[in-house]
């Protein structure tokens, strides 16, 4: 059980609601196992009156009915006390859910970038749903069994033991059987729980994908091939999770069968001495009574041991990803004004899940205020410039300053906190337009809504829907053209009014005349703040103060957009085709 170790913190958060759980068990099962004395006492007095020991009938009837009131009142009792158990320990195991998802999910908060480009979605999911289930399933129903399982055996063999130790020890002949059966079981259900786990995540990430793409699916039309591959992911997971089961079945019948056991032993011996006389009548029907009710917490050490198993994997899903150190490190608490000036030097950016260069070399620098516009071919490295500003990677040589302060040495979250950033695939969440614009500002006012929204030339076409700005949006804005998206997208970064702005070829999908409109716009929203503007188009780099054009990672030119225009090279070229191709339109 060495990775639910994790677990313990969450146990002395609330050990005091576990102690007091554990304290109402005690007395739960305590008053349950004073039943069977009571049971022997009545059969005892039914048999002295039917033998003529006792002849007093009133006398009997007197004794049965108190007897019978008793047990109503334990099992009331008893039943109260089961309630507040359930109360204390099954809701400390949702408290430890909570607290457990809340760490996962900061976790995955905190790890960078790359470890997104590495793991799955669905697998990230499952972890947080299906095995954090399995976690809770431990610290809740199994530790609450557990703990019956314990008290109702101590008590239950302290009885019996105190009434007659040989018949006890016949009793208790098939337990020694059952803990070498549950230790063989046990390490098979780990490993194949393990494997179904595991395969579950492979299912969860399948059709995650398959959900999110299922408009290039049924633009292919290959469902078929999709029910195919889906047909074969759920029929390795339905087998492993049968090949858990069977051995999982073996627990319930092998309990039964024991517990058998010990009633034919308890009335074989028991009988014998009772015909010897050495016993009453009633303590053999007290031993069978005090052997059934071990029926269930034997039944239940499989059970237990199984969800511990269980848990015991899930936990070890867990603790990998809680586990790994973010590879960017925030390394600074202290909060400073960013005044926007960037400067990069010498930068060299290899990605280390693919092994490619993004950048050899680079270095220029921009003043606070001044626009940057960011020109190249597609995989030049225009956006892998924009990650590193925003510290999504760290360089893998060279240095980049903002405001002459090595990046790194930065608070990570104020430094982002003060970038407006639009990428090149925007996303939308599943939310109303007017929330998904206040991302940029949690506290944003209709009217500043309203503003940001015709600054990205974006007001009209909301006004047109029926719900307007209240209108709620489909899984990644799928609702919405490219267009639409982009604009949502450029009017959250406005609305955030951030030094530094970053504009990564986000007006690919709007149309020329759009993004004319756009791009003056945000040359007076900008008027105060670091600009970038990423793009293929050599119109969003005419209004830049200053532009580099990249090719293979490397900067092949820089300058103004006058500049670069009346020398040979990239920027002029590009410049002539596409004035070409405005002039055919």
């Amino acid at each position: 059980m060495k990775e639910l170790k994790y677990i313990n913190q969450f146990f002395y958060k609330y050990k005091f609601r576990l102690l007091l759980g554990i304290l109402i068990s005690i007395a739960s099962r305590y008053l349950a196992v004073k039943v069977p004395e009571i049971v022997k006492n009545s059969v005892n007095v039914a048999n002295d009156y039917h033998l003529g020991a006792i002849t007093d009938i009133e006398l009997v009837q007197k004794n049965l009915l108190h007897n019978i009131l008793l047990i109503i009142g334990l099992a009331i009792l008893s039943g109260f006390f089961t309630f507040l158990m359930r109360q204390t320990i099954i809701v400390t195991s949702r408290l430890i859910e909570f607290d457990l998802k809340n760490n996962i999910y900061q976790q995955y908060q905190r790890l960078s970038l790359n470890f997104y480009k590495k793991n799955r979605t669905g697998d990230l999911m499952n972890r947080i749903s299906e095995d954090v289930n399995k976690v809770r399933m431990y610290v809740g129903p199994a530790i609450m069994y557990t703990i019956n399982m314990l008290v109702m055996f101590s008590v239950a063999i302290y009885k019996m033991i105190q009434i007659d130790v040989k018949l006890t020890l016949y009793t208790l002949i098939p337990f020694p059987i059952l803990s070498l059966s549950i230790f063989i079981l046990s390490k098979n259900i780990h490993l194949r729980s393990t494997l179904v786990q595991e395969q579950l995540s492979r299912l969860t990430t399948y059709t995650q994908e398959v959900f999110s793409g299922i408009n290039v699916i049924k633009s292919y039309a290959i469902e078929h091939i999709s029910q195919k591959d889906f047909g074969a992911i759920v029929e390795s997971n339905k087998e492993k999770n049968v090949h858990l089961y069977k051995i999982q079945a073996f627990f319930f019948p092998l309990m039964i069968l024991l517990i058998g056991a010990s009633n034919i032993i308890v009335l074989y011996v028991g009988g014998m001495q009772y015909i010897k006389g050495y016993i009453s009548i009633g303590v053999i029907a007290e031993f069978i009574m005090y052997t059934n009710m071990l029926t269930w917490p034997v039944a239940i050490v499989g059970w237990v041991t199984s969800t511990i198993q269980q848990a015991e994997a899930s936990q070890k899903r867990i603790n990998e990803f809680l586990d790994q150190k973010p590879e960017i490190e925030n390394n600074s608490e202290q909060i400073t004004l960013i005044q926007g000036a960037i400067e990069f030097n010498n930068v060299s950016l290899t990605y280390d899940d693919t092994n490619i260069t993004a950048l050899k070399d680079v270095s220029f620098s921009i003043h606070p205020g001044e626009t940057l516009a960011i020109i190249g071919k597609t995989g030049s490295g225009k956006s892998s410039i924009l990650n590193l500003i925003s510290r999504l990677y760290d360089t893998t040589s060279g240095h980049i300053k903002i405001d002459k302060q090595p990046i790194d040495a930065l608070n990570i979250y104020n430094l982002r906190n003060n970038i407006g950033f639009v990428p090149q695939d925007p996303f939308l969440f599943s939310d109303t337009i007017s929330n998904n614009i206040k991302f940029g500002k949690e506290n944003a006012t209709e009217a500043e809504i309203t503003h940001a929204s015709k600054q990205a030339v974006v007001h009209n076409n909301i006004i047109g829907f029926k719900q307007q700005y209240n209108t709620v949006l489909g899984e990644r804005g799928v609702t919405l053209s490219g267009g639409q998206k982009q604009r949502i997208s450029i009017a959250r970064a406005i609305i955030k009014k951030p030094t530094i702005y970053i504009f990564d070829d986000c007006l690919s999908a709007v149309d020329t005349e759009t993004e004319e409109k756009i791009l003056t716009n945000l040359k007076q929203i900008s008027a105060k703040s670091t600009t970038i503007i990423v793009s293929h188009r050599i119109s969003a780099a005419q209004l830049a103060d200053k532009v580099i054009v990249l090719d293979q990672g490397k900067i092949v030119q820089q300058g103004t957009h006058i500049e670069l225009v009346n020398i040979s090279g990239i920027y002029q070229e590009t410049y002539k085709q596409q004035l070409e191709e405005k002039e055919i339109e």
